[in-house]
Order: C-alpha cells, then sequence, then structure tokens
C-alpha cells in the first residue's frame, strides 16, 4: 500500500505536500517559482492557479511551500457534490490534471499538476496534423476502508512504451507513467465514486505537441493525464449488448496500427459504428480484413466465444489491441479451469456459441445478447450473464475492487492521507 506521502515523493522535487485544514488531505501543488510563461509556446495551459491564491505557510529549511485558499479547500471535501447513483460514461471535469513534456530525441522529465483546464496547440502540432498521438484507459476504484485501487497500471505503461515505439514518439518509463497516475488519482481523489459507485476512469495521453509542417515526427511531446469518474459505458448497463458483424468496412490492416492504441484506430470506426446503432446496435464486431471471416475485435473490446469449457478469442497479431482486460481475463478463466484458446475465430463458430462476451478497461466484461451477420441474428442466454462470463466479470471486478485478495498481485492500493 502506498501513501499520498510516499507517491508526492517520487515526484518533481518543486512538489510539496502542504498541511490542509479541510477535512481531505493533503494537495500537490506548483511551487511559486514556478511560473506559466515557462511552458514551451506549443501548449499552454488554461486556468492556471493565480499566486494570489496561494496562501503561504510556516518556511521549511529546506524547501517553500505553499498551500490553496479557503476556495479550494471547500472544492477539495471528502467527496465532490454529484448525483453518484446516476454516474453513465460521459465526461465531467476534475481538479487537477498532470503534464509532463521533453523534445524528439530527449527523455520526459520534471512532470507536474496543474488544475484541469483546456490547452492550447499550434495548428501546426504534429498531433493535429499527423495524427501522432496514443492514449491509454485505466480505471481507479474506492474501498470500503477509503483507500484506493489501481488496476496493474505498469501494463498501460508498458503498452504505451510499445505503441509510441510504432508512432516515433518518445515515451515516460514505466516508472514515471505509474507515479504519474498515482498522484493524479490522489490530487482527484474527492472524484474517486464511493464504493460500487462507479470508478475513476484514468486518461493518459501522448501527442507530438511540436509545431511541424512537413511529415516528420514532431519535435516536442507532451504526456498528460486527466480523470473523469464513470459509470457504465454502454447504456445497457451489464445487460446484454447486441452486436452487428461489419464485413465492409475494416477497423486494422496487417502492417498497420491497430496493435496498437493510436488516437486515428478510434476515428475510423465511428461510421461504422454510428450506423450500426441508428439501427438499435450497441456496437460493431469487426472481421479482418483479408479473408473477412476471422473475428477481429468490437470497436472499443475484445471479444471471447464460449462453447462448453472452452473460451476462444481472436489471437492478437497486429491488428487487434492486446487489451490488459482481455490478458486479465485470459489468466482468471485459466486459473479456475478453463481451457483459453487464442486463435483465428472463425465468424460461423458464433452460429454455434454458448456464450460471447467483450472484455475492456470501459466495459469491464460484458455479455452479447445478441450477434447479426448478413441478416442472420444469432441470440444468447436469457437476457442477462452467461455461467462462464458471470463467473469471470464476478471475479475480477471483485479482486480491482478490492472485495477479494489479490492473489495475482495486480492491484496497488493508495492510502490518501488524513487531514491534519
Amino acid at each position: 500500500m502506498e501513501s499520498s506521502s510516499a507517491v508526492l515523493a517520487g515526484l518533481h522535487p518543486n512538489y510539496l505536500i502542504c498541511p490542509s485544514r479541510s477535512p481531505s488531505s493533503s494537495a500537490l501543488l506548483r511551487p511559486f517559482f514556478a511560473h506559466h510563461s515557462s511552458a514551451s509556446p506549443s501548449l499552454k495551459l488554461q486556468k492556471q492557479l493565480p499566486l494570489t491564491s496561494y496562501q503561504a505557510v510556516s518556511p521549511s529549511p529546506i524547501r517553500r511551500c505553499a498551500t490553496l485558499s479557503d476556495t479550494f479547500r471547500t472544492e477539495t471535501s471528502e467527496l465532490a457534490d454529484i448525483e453518484w447513483d446516476n454516474l453513465g460514461f460521459g465526461f465531467l471535469p476534475t481538479d487537477y490534471m498532470y503534464l509532463m513534456k521533453c523534445a524528439q530525441g530527449g527523455s520526459f522529465s520534471n512532470g507536474e499538476l496543474q488544475r484541469f483546464g483546456n490547452i492550447e496547440l499550434s495548428p501546426s502540432s504534429g498531433v493535429l496534423n499527423y495524427g501522432q498521438g496514443l492514449f491509454e484507459g485505466m480505471k481507479a476504484y474506492r474501498k470500503q476502508d477509503g483507500n484506493i485501487l489501481l488496476f496493474r497500471p505498469e501494463e498501460n505503461a508498458l503498452r504505451m512504451r510499445l505503441g509510441a515505439e510504432r508512432m516515433c514518439m518518445p515515451s515516460p518509463t514505466v516508472e514515471q507513467f505509474v507515479e504519474a497516475v498515482k498522484a493524479t488519482v490522489l490530487a482527484n481523489k474527492r472524484w474517486v465514486p464511493p464504493p460500487g459507485k462507479g470508478s475513476l476512469y484514468i486518461r493518459p495521453l501522448l501527442m507530438g505537441s511540436g509545431a511541424v509542417l512537413g511529415l516528420a515526427p514532431a519535435p516536442e511531446y507532451t504526456f498528460l493525464i486527466y480523470v473523469s469518474p464513470v459509470g457504465n459505458y454502454f447504456k445497457e448497463g451489464i445487460a446484454p449488448i447486441n452486436l452487428i458483424v461489419e464485413h465492409e468496412l475494416h477497423r486494422a490492416t496487417p502492417g498497420g496500427t491497430g496493435g496498437v492504441k493510436t488516437i486515428g484506430n478510434y476515428a475510423a470506426v465511428l461510421k461504422a459504428q454510428s450506423a450500426a446503432k441508428a439501427k438499435g446496435y450497441s456496437d460493431v464486431l469487426y472481421l479482418d480484413c483479408v479473408h473477412k471471416k476471422y473475428l477481429e475485435e468490437v470497436s472499443s473490446c475484445n471479444i471471447f466465444v464460449v462453447k462448453g469449457d472452452v473460451i476462444s478469442t481472436p489471437s492478437i497479431k497486429g491488428t487487434i489491441l492486446p487489451g490488459i482486460t482481455r490478458k486479465s481475463i485470459i489468466d482468471v478463466a485459466r486459473s479456475q479451469g478453463f481451457q483459453v484458446e487464442e486463435r483465428f475465430v472463425d465468424v460461423d463458430e458464433l452460429l454455434e456459441a454458448d456464450e460471447v462476451f467483450c472484455t475492456g478497461t470501459a466495459v469491464v466484461v460484458s455479455p452479447v445478447g445478441s450477434i447479426t451477420y448478413l441478416d442472420k441474428r444469432v441470440s444468447y442466454g436469457e437476457g442477462g450473464f452467461g455461467a462462464v462470463s458471470q463467473k469471470l466479470y464476478s471475479m475480477l471486478t471483485r479482486l480491482q475492487m478490492g472485495l477479494i485478495e489479490d492473489k495475482m498481485d495486480w492491484t496497488v492500493e493508495l492510502k490518501p492521507a488524513k487531514a491534519y
């Protein structure tokens, strides 16, 4: 378990923990001498805390310290004042975001938390002109004792590094990534939903923020993390979703970027997804673009097919994102005695399947109620989870929420500091 003090100690020396008289714990703040003008002209943060909003505290023999005004202390109550029972999967602005930058060929350093706000990019930035960007998706859960759990953050860090190499971008180290996530979550701890009410969605971004006109890697890169409390991804909640198989448009091609979490992969699915939703479907299941008969993935999640005690899922071959929830479900299933096969899965196998389910950070595990392919609709179950998907969903979510012992050593526990 890590306390907020331990997390903050690993940040840039300009970060301080300062006592607060509010019911909340310590705040991460920028120092007096960190000026907005020091930021690169290609990316500037809006809504910075003015120096007049700081309140000096007793001098330290080691470094200067600052705390926020009474206004901020009111904002950082134990929990944000929102309707926790009505959370959907939509964006809600929170208190802080994390920012770290580096030049092409350099290394990331000197990361810092900023008040959440809009950013300003050069019209010629690499991410806007050439799509040079990646993102990750993670969640944090609040336990009954008030501590906060992260789920396998080092896996997201490793996946971002692999994606960055493919997209010709520098990337934070695994340690930098994980420590930045911890700091951002703790700084926004009042937005972590109460136990059982949802989770705090964490969105790390890596983008070419430097200006570039000709087609080339950007000269500067920005790593940014923001968070938002969320509920269920699909409007159906944990009720079964209805998919349609797309056989004309394709999500990825061999040799392309389908296996990394680059931003362009998601814009490419919007046309088919929008058409499917207009017809009443929840989402789209894509086939491979060569044979047009092997399952690949849904727009933003992986797919699993159950037949008896055998669970099959498309193998990772460069066109499918290596989902962290996918990887975790495979390990959990095998630990429970299921046979899991990673292989080419023919679309016709859907006709004989006992169950079908999807996995992803946003959906966790989502049962599939029906799949429509070439005007033929196949239904599964009786309007709820199948036995296999229910068991796997229960085990994984209980582990993520700290309700069962983490024998896999997958969770990272954060302990917010108590008020002084």
